[in-house]
């Protein structure tokens, strides 16, 4: 079997009371005939242009040979090195089918300078650049565009012979890309991006970098029968119940992926629920956590353990963990999370397709490009690192240790704190150790974000979710800046931008907020660790 789910203790409660109420209502079979009036009136309208992922697999079957063409033409032409410049889920998704398959892509969903300026220094000779935007007009991976069209024209290569756009028809990218003659792919514009992983925005880069997308879409194949079909053991609506109808709501996912099956899909699961659910000042939060995160054993009552493992069983209720276990290939376990998703947003009651707080923190962002201010003074510096945060946080601070030590006190007994790194993840992941120091301190679910990627996935349910998030930014002062082709702004002024707009939304809303400005990440990271401990 392509997918198994084992649920015991308040899931599998969950499961019993309110699957028998989603037969009833036909949402399985609602969801596959993409009915909009599945999530109520309001609903409606974004609805009725965002379920073609449910047919993903049969639009997307011509697009293999046009993918696997084009692979072997740039590979006969000796390129045999993908760069995928996307963000949320236009590269989260090519992300984990890469990793599972052990198929080599460097995925540049970063505005950080230096992150941007390795990436064009590696193999540009051999490299082909894939441009994901379903809008067209995502600054990011705009940016990255010009950088690669000036790396190329400089090294004397034509950049229509490198690279390939993915990206709606008729979009402002579809547009000039065509008339620029670049190749050009595009997505089923009723599919919206986090749900998009089984259409081009998945298969293009992924498929270019070498991966047998064609089994891929095979997988996902053979477990559409089951999630279209009105039964207690659709595995769409267990899992759907599972995440989203505990009694009291266990709103905090953690998810723990054992490594070895799905590579990185907690990852991609984490943009999925959390973008999908987090409004209204609801929603379920995602914590993508190791095995041995001290979350796992600290038995947090609003905390629900979802373990990715290679086999889950053959029984929908199994022990009394009150874990929920789930095992399946990869492109059965993409579409059964797209369906359990939008299950749970109708359990929830909001609409899973829309996305009405990521767009703030975008114009927030715009503004300070406009008018590039200076950086508002730092309330106070410790070791060369600048300090800044709402007045909550700051005014009750007089160094490091005492301004994180009141962030945490900002904590409700329900709260989670989110660290958001705004720093160059390649040249340093160290930085994602913070998660760990910083739970076990606060003794609450912490989530860890590379800036900007999460402002596309998990940047949603910050400002929109329940109000009961603090927040930690971590941000560098960038060595050696680089400018935009065209653009009055660099990449380091752009991503700095995104910080501080996201910030001051942030606090708009209400939430508690430090941020640390550091001018050497490598030594500077000891001091904030420190701090932390």
């Amino acid at each position: 079997m392509s997918f198994r789910i084992a649920v015991s203790g308040a899931a599998a409660e969950a499961v019993r009371r309110t699957v028998p109420a989603l037969v009833a209502d036909r949402v399985a079979s609602g969801i596959t005939a993409q009915d909009p009036a599945l999530w109520g009136g309001a609903a409606e309208a974004e609805a009725s242009k965002r379920l073609g992922w449910t047919e993903a697999v049969a639009v997307s079957r011509p697009l293999v040979a046009e993918i696997v063409a084009l692979r072997d033409e740039l590979r006969a032409a000796g390129v045999d090195h993908i760069v995928l410049g996307g963000m949320g889920g236009s590269s989260l998704a090519p992300e984990v089918i890469t990793r599972t398959a052990g198929a080599a892509l460097t995925v540049l969903d970063s505005t950080e300078p230096g992150q941007v300026r390795a990436a064009l220094a590696d193999r540009l000779a051999s490299s082909a650049l894939v441009v994901s935007s379903k809008s067209g007009s995502t600054v990011e991976t705009d940016s990255q565009r010009r950088a690669y069209e000036r790396a190329f024209t400089e090294a004397g290569i034509d950049p229509t012979t490198r690279i390939v756009v993915v990206t709606d028809p008729g979009s402002p990218l579809d547009e000039s890309a065509r008339a620029a003659g670049y190749r050009v792919f595009n997505a089923d514009p009723n599919v919206g991006g986090r749900y998009s992983a089984l259409t081009a925005f998945g298969l293009v880069p992924s498929g270019l970098a070498g991966v047998d997308i064609a089994e891929i879409l095979d997988e996902a194949e053979a477990i559409e029968l089951s999630l279209a079909v009105d039964a207690d053991d659709n595995p769409g609506l267990i899992l759907g119940a599972a995440i989203a109808a505990t009694a009291p709501l266990r709103d905090k996912l953690a998810i723990v992926a054992d490594g070895t099956h799905v590579v990185g899909f907690a990852d991609w699961a984490e943009q999925l629920i959390a973008e999908s659910t987090g409004k209204e000042g609801t929603g379920l939060l995602p914590v993508v956590l190791e095995p041995g995160a001290p979350e796992l054993s600290a038995g947090l009552p609003d905390v629900q353990v979802v373990r990715l493992v290679a086999d889950a069983g053959d029984r929908v209720f199994d022990g009394d963990s009150g874990e929920i276990l789930v095992s399946g290939t990869l492109g059965a376990q993409l579409l059964v999370w797209e369906y359990a998703t939008a299950v749970a947003g109708r359990l929830l009651g909001i609409n899973p397709f829309d996305q009405p707080d990521v767009e703030s923190a975008k114009i927030a962002a715009r503004g300070l490009l406009d008018a590039r201010p200076e950086p508002a003074p730092a309330a106070f510096v410790a070791d060369g690192i600048e300090v800044r945060g709402t007045p909550e946080v700051i005014g009750a601070a007089s160094d490091l240790v005492s301004a994180i030590d009141v962030l945490l006190e900002e904590l409700p007994a329900n709260g989670y704190l989110s660290v958001q790194a705004y720093v160059d993840r390649v040249a340093h992941p160290e930085f994602a150790e913070l998660r760990d120091l910083l739970a076990a301190r606060a003794g609450r679910p912490v989530t860890f974000g590379w800036g900007p990627r999460f402002l596309h996935s998990t940047g949603q349910f910050h400002k929109g979710g329940p109000a009961v998030g603090a927040f930690l930014q971590l941000a560098q002062r960038p060595v050696d800046d680089l400018d935009i082709p065209d653009r009055p702004f660099t990449f380091g002024e752009l991503i700095a931008a995104q910080a501080s707009g996201d910030a001051s939304v942030l606090a708009e809303h209400g939430r508690p907020v430090l941020t640390l400005t550091l001018t050497d990440p490598t030594s500077q990271l000891a001091v904030v660790r420190d701090a932390i401990s």
